[in-house]
Protein backbone atom coordinates (compact mmCIF):
# COMPACT_ATOMS: atom_id res chain seq x y z
CA UNK A 1 0.00 0.00 0.00
CA UNK A 2 2.96 2.34 0.52
CA UNK A 3 5.32 1.07 -2.31
CA UNK A 4 5.22 4.29 -5.21
CA UNK A 5 4.28 3.20 -8.90
CA UNK A 6 2.99 4.78 -11.76
CA UNK A 7 -0.19 3.25 -12.52
CA UNK A 8 -2.12 -0.16 -12.21
CA UNK A 9 0.07 -2.36 -14.47
CA UNK A 10 3.36 -0.99 -12.34
CA UNK A 11 1.62 -2.04 -9.16
CA UNK A 12 0.23 -4.96 -10.42
CA UNK A 13 3.50 -5.98 -12.17
CA UNK A 14 5.50 -5.43 -9.14
CA UNK A 15 3.02 -7.21 -6.81
CA UNK A 16 3.46 -10.12 -8.77
CA UNK A 17 7.34 -10.07 -8.35
CA UNK A 18 6.52 -10.29 -4.84
CA UNK A 19 3.75 -12.77 -5.27
CA UNK A 20 6.19 -14.98 -7.30
CA UNK A 21 9.15 -15.41 -4.49
CA UNK A 22 6.49 -16.21 -1.68
CA UNK A 23 4.63 -18.82 -4.33
CA UNK A 24 7.93 -20.24 -5.55
CA UNK A 25 9.92 -19.92 -2.07
CA UNK A 26 13.10 -17.83 -3.48
CA UNK A 27 14.47 -16.84 -0.16
CA UNK A 28 17.80 -16.01 -1.28
CA UNK A 29 20.20 -13.96 -3.47
CA UNK A 30 22.03 -16.91 -4.39
CA UNK A 31 19.16 -18.81 -5.78
CA UNK A 32 18.82 -16.55 -8.71
CA UNK A 33 20.83 -16.80 -11.52
CA UNK A 34 21.70 -13.11 -12.21
CA UNK A 35 23.26 -14.13 -16.06
CA UNK A 36 21.27 -16.69 -17.55
CA UNK A 37 22.81 -18.65 -20.36
CA UNK A 38 25.43 -15.98 -20.88
CA UNK A 39 27.55 -17.23 -18.19
CA UNK A 40 28.05 -20.73 -18.19
CA UNK A 41 30.82 -23.03 -17.41
CA UNK A 42 33.68 -23.27 -14.90
CA UNK A 43 35.26 -19.82 -15.55
CA UNK A 44 31.97 -18.12 -15.22
CA UNK A 45 32.80 -14.70 -13.33
CA UNK A 46 30.82 -13.50 -10.32
CA UNK A 47 30.33 -9.88 -10.75
CA UNK A 48 30.18 -8.17 -14.24
CA UNK A 49 33.04 -6.33 -15.79
CA UNK A 50 36.02 -6.60 -18.61
CA UNK A 51 36.10 -10.72 -17.07
CA UNK A 52 31.99 -11.19 -17.62
CA UNK A 53 32.85 -9.10 -21.31
CA UNK A 54 35.18 -11.86 -22.23
CA UNK A 55 33.54 -14.65 -20.73
CA UNK A 56 30.67 -13.98 -22.82
CA UNK A 57 32.86 -13.11 -26.27
CA UNK A 58 34.29 -16.91 -25.49
CA UNK A 59 30.90 -18.18 -24.80
CA UNK A 60 29.87 -15.91 -28.37
CA UNK A 61 32.71 -18.03 -29.90
CA UNK A 62 31.96 -21.04 -28.48
CA UNK A 63 28.17 -21.19 -29.32
CA UNK A 64 29.04 -20.04 -33.12
CA UNK A 65 31.49 -22.82 -33.66
CA UNK A 66 28.95 -25.64 -31.57
CA UNK A 67 26.46 -24.14 -34.48
CA UNK A 68 23.99 -22.97 -31.55
CA UNK A 69 23.89 -19.48 -33.33
CA UNK A 70 24.57 -18.50 -36.42
CA UNK A 71 26.97 -15.84 -38.13
CA UNK A 72 24.16 -12.97 -38.09
CA UNK A 73 23.28 -13.22 -34.11
CA UNK A 74 27.40 -13.50 -34.08
CA UNK A 75 27.58 -10.02 -36.09
CA UNK A 76 25.08 -8.27 -34.67
CA UNK A 77 26.80 -9.29 -30.89
CA UNK A 78 30.29 -7.56 -31.83
CA UNK A 79 28.29 -4.65 -34.00
CA UNK A 80 26.49 -4.10 -30.76
CA UNK A 81 29.76 -4.20 -28.83
CA UNK A 82 32.00 -2.12 -30.94
CA UNK A 83 29.00 0.58 -30.91
CA UNK A 84 28.99 0.62 -27.28
CA UNK A 85 33.25 1.08 -26.99
CA UNK A 86 33.67 -2.40 -26.34
CA UNK A 87 34.73 -2.68 -22.90
CA UNK A 88 34.34 0.52 -21.74
CA UNK A 89 30.54 0.28 -19.66
CA UNK A 90 32.52 -3.16 -18.52
CA UNK A 91 34.98 -0.68 -17.01
CA UNK A 92 32.29 1.77 -15.88
CA UNK A 93 31.01 -1.55 -14.15
CA UNK A 94 33.62 -2.24 -12.40
CA UNK A 95 34.84 1.37 -11.11
CA UNK A 96 31.53 1.44 -9.86
CA UNK A 97 31.65 -1.62 -7.93
CA UNK A 98 34.72 -0.59 -6.22
CA UNK A 99 33.23 2.60 -5.41
CA UNK A 100 30.27 0.87 -3.90
CA UNK A 101 32.58 -1.76 -2.37
CA UNK A 102 34.47 1.22 -0.31
CA UNK A 103 30.77 2.56 0.59
CA UNK A 104 29.62 -0.97 1.87
CA UNK A 105 32.69 -1.50 4.04
CA UNK A 106 31.53 0.26 6.46
CA UNK A 107 30.11 -1.62 9.39
CA UNK A 108 26.38 -2.19 9.88
CA UNK A 109 24.96 -1.94 13.02
CA UNK A 110 24.26 -5.45 14.72
CA UNK A 111 20.56 -5.07 14.34
CA UNK A 112 20.74 -4.34 10.88
CA UNK A 113 22.74 -7.66 10.11
CA UNK A 114 20.74 -10.00 12.05
CA UNK A 115 17.43 -8.88 10.27
CA UNK A 116 19.56 -9.08 6.97
CA UNK A 117 20.04 -12.88 7.37
CA UNK A 118 18.36 -15.21 5.13
CA UNK A 119 15.36 -17.38 8.06
CA UNK A 120 15.77 -20.82 8.76
CA UNK A 121 13.98 -23.02 6.88
CA UNK A 122 10.91 -23.53 9.68
CA UNK A 123 10.90 -19.84 10.22
CA UNK A 124 10.13 -19.54 6.26
CA UNK A 125 6.29 -18.57 5.39
CA UNK A 126 4.81 -21.07 3.36
CA UNK A 127 2.09 -20.05 0.52
CA UNK A 128 -1.86 -20.55 2.25
CA UNK A 129 -3.90 -23.01 0.18
CA UNK A 130 -5.91 -20.07 -0.92
CA UNK A 131 -3.28 -18.36 -2.33
CA UNK A 132 -2.45 -21.47 -4.50
CA UNK A 133 -5.99 -21.81 -5.10
CA UNK A 134 -6.46 -18.42 -6.45
CA UNK A 135 -3.04 -18.57 -8.38
CA UNK A 136 -4.20 -21.85 -9.98
CA UNK A 137 -7.40 -20.06 -11.52
CA UNK A 138 -4.77 -16.88 -12.64
CA UNK A 139 -2.82 -18.75 -14.52
CA UNK A 140 -5.48 -20.64 -16.35
CA UNK A 141 -7.10 -17.80 -16.85
CA UNK A 142 -3.80 -16.36 -18.55
CA UNK A 143 -3.39 -19.43 -20.07
CA UNK A 144 -6.84 -19.72 -21.75
CA UNK A 145 -6.25 -16.33 -23.22
CA UNK A 146 -2.68 -15.13 -23.04
CA UNK A 147 -3.08 -11.45 -24.88
CA UNK A 148 -5.88 -10.58 -22.62
CA UNK A 149 -4.66 -7.75 -19.84
CA UNK A 150 -3.88 -8.46 -16.58
CA UNK A 151 -5.97 -6.17 -15.08
CA UNK A 152 -9.00 -7.43 -16.36
CA UNK A 153 -8.11 -11.04 -15.11
CA UNK A 154 -7.29 -10.44 -11.36
CA UNK A 155 -10.58 -8.36 -11.86
CA UNK A 156 -12.21 -11.45 -13.31
CA UNK A 157 -10.87 -13.63 -10.07
CA UNK A 158 -11.74 -11.02 -7.63
CA UNK A 159 -15.26 -10.37 -8.37
CA UNK A 160 -15.53 -14.32 -8.60
CA UNK A 161 -14.02 -14.62 -5.18
CA UNK A 162 -16.09 -11.64 -3.62
CA UNK A 163 -19.21 -13.25 -4.93
CA UNK A 164 -21.65 -15.14 -2.88
CA UNK A 165 -20.78 -18.36 -2.06
CA UNK A 166 -24.32 -19.00 -3.60
CA UNK A 167 -23.33 -17.64 -6.88
CA UNK A 168 -19.73 -18.74 -7.21
CA UNK A 169 -21.44 -22.85 -6.20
Amino acid sequence: LEFPTHGLPLSISTWEALRAYMEYEVNTLEEIEPHGELMTGDHAPKEEGVAFFHAARRNVRRRRKAGEVGWIYTFFWYLYHVMTFWTLPNRMVEWENRKLQRLLNRSLPPAMEAWSQPLPEDQRARPSDELKRLSQRVQALIDAQPTRPVTEIYAQVYAGEKAPARQRA
